[in-house]
C-alpha cells in the first residue's frame, strides 16, 4: 500500500510544485540526488572516486514534448560526457530514451541516440540506455538490438527489470548478443500481467537473471542494496571461478554508502548511480517505493542534525 502511494505521489506536478520551495524536502532529496547542476554531481563523483567507486552520471527528466526539448537533452548529455573525459572522472553516463524522443518520433530519437554515442565513442566513454515504464521496453530492446549495439558494440548497454515477467526472454536474447546489461529490480507502477506483483517472485526473478547473467553476461551490472541477493553473487563467482573483473556491483547514490564502501574493501568492482537535475522529484518517490525503510532513516539524520 505505501509503495503505491509513494509511485502515485510521484506523478503528482503540484507535489512536486510545492516541495521544491520546501527547505526540508530538499534536504531529504539531497540524501539521494546529487544536487540540481553538473557542478554538483561532479563534486559527488570526485567524492566517490577518492572511496574507490565509480560513477554512472543521469541528468533527471523523462519524457519531453517537443523535438527542440530532445535536442537539448542530447546536447546537455554530450556535455556531461565532455566534462567526465575533462577532468579524467571515473564515471559514465545513463539517459532515457523517452528524454531523446521515443515518444516523439522514434527516428528524431535514434537520431539524438547515434549523435550522444558518437560522442561517447570518441571519448572512449560507456552510455547506458536506462530502462523506463513497461510502455518503453520493446521500443527500447528493439532500438538497442537492432541497431546500437551492432553500431557501437561494448560501448552501450542496456538495463533490464526483474519485476517484469518477460525479462528471461529479454536477457536471453541480449547474452546472446554479448550486451552489457544492468539488472535492477524496477520502480515503476505496472500491471500484474506485465509485472510480478509479489515481492518474492521479483527477487526469486532477479536471483535468476542475475545467476545467468555472472556465468554469461559481458560484464554484468548487478545493481542491488539486498545484502542477500549480494551474498548469493558471491558464493556464485566463488564456486564458479568468475573473475571479480568480470561484473560489477551498482548501487544507488546515498543508500547503503557502507555497503558500497565494504564491497570495495573486498575488492570487487562497485559503480553508484548519480542523478541530479531539477526534476529530482518523481525519481526520489520512486526510490522511496523501492525501499520505504529510507523514509525513517533520512528522516532520523536529518531531525538529528537539526537538534545539534
Amino acid at each position: 500500500m505505501l509503495r503505491a502511494g509513494l509511485l502515485y505521489l510521484s506523478e503528482q506536478p503540484s507535489i512536486f510544485r510545492f516541495l521544491k520551495r520546501n527547505g526540508l524536502a530538499r534536504r531529504f532529496a539531497s540524501r539521494f540526488v546529487a544536487g540540481e547542476t553538473l557542478e554538483t554531481a561532479v563534486a559527488a563523483v570526485r567524492e566517490l572516486n577518492a572511496l574507490g567507486i565509480t560513477a554512472t552520471l543521469d541528468l533527471l527528466g523523462e519524457s519531453v514534448h517537443t523535438a527542440v526539448e530532445a535536442r537539448a537533452a542530447v546536447t546537455t548529455a554530450t556535455e556531461i560526457l565532455d566534462r567526465i573525459a575533462a577532468l579524467k572522472l571515473k564515471a559514465n553516463v545513463s539517459v532515457k530514451l523517452t528524454q531523446f524522443g521515443l515518444d516523439i518520433d522514434p527516428a528524431i530519437c535514434a537520431e539524438n541516440v547515434h549523435r550522444l554515442l558518437d560522442r561517447g565513442r570518441a571519448l572512449d566513454t560507456f552510455v547506458r540506455l536506462d530502462m523506463e515504464s513497461g510502455l518503453h521496453t520493446q521500443r527500447t530492446l528493439d532500438l538497442f538490438l537492432n541497431d546500437l549495439h551492432p553500431a557501437y558494440g561494448e560501448r552501450v548497454g542496456v538495463v533490464i527489470q526483474s519485476m517484469l515477467r518477460r525479462s528471461r526472454g529479454d536477457v536471453d536474447r541480449l547474452v546472446a548478443a554479448k550486451a552489457r546489461v544492468r539488472l535492477c529490480k524496477g520502480a515503476y507502477q505496472e500491471s500484474p500481467a506485465v509485472a510480478f506483483p509479489d515481492k518474492g517472485d521479483v527477487d526469486r526473478s532477479y536471483a535468476e537473471l542475475m545467476e545467468l547473467l555472472l556465468e554469461h553476461g559481458s560484464y554484468p551490472a548487478i545493481a542491488t542494496h539486498d545484502e542477500k541477493l549480494i551474498a548469493r553473487a558471491k558464493r556464485l563467482v566463488w564456486a564458479r571461478g568468475i573473475g571479480r573483473e568480470r561484473f560489477e556491483f551498482q548501487m544507488l547514490y546515498g543508500v547503503r554508502r557502507d555497503l558500497q564502501q565494504q564491497l570495495v574493501k573486498e575488492g570487487y568492482n562497485v559503480r553508484v548511480y548519480v542523478p541530479f537535475g531539477t526534476q529530482w522529484y518523481p525519481y526520489l518517490m520512486r526510490r522511496l517505493a523501492e525501499r520505504p525503510a529510507n523514509i525513517a532513516f533520512v528522516l532520523g539524520n536529518l531531525w538529528k542534525e537539526g537538534a545539534r
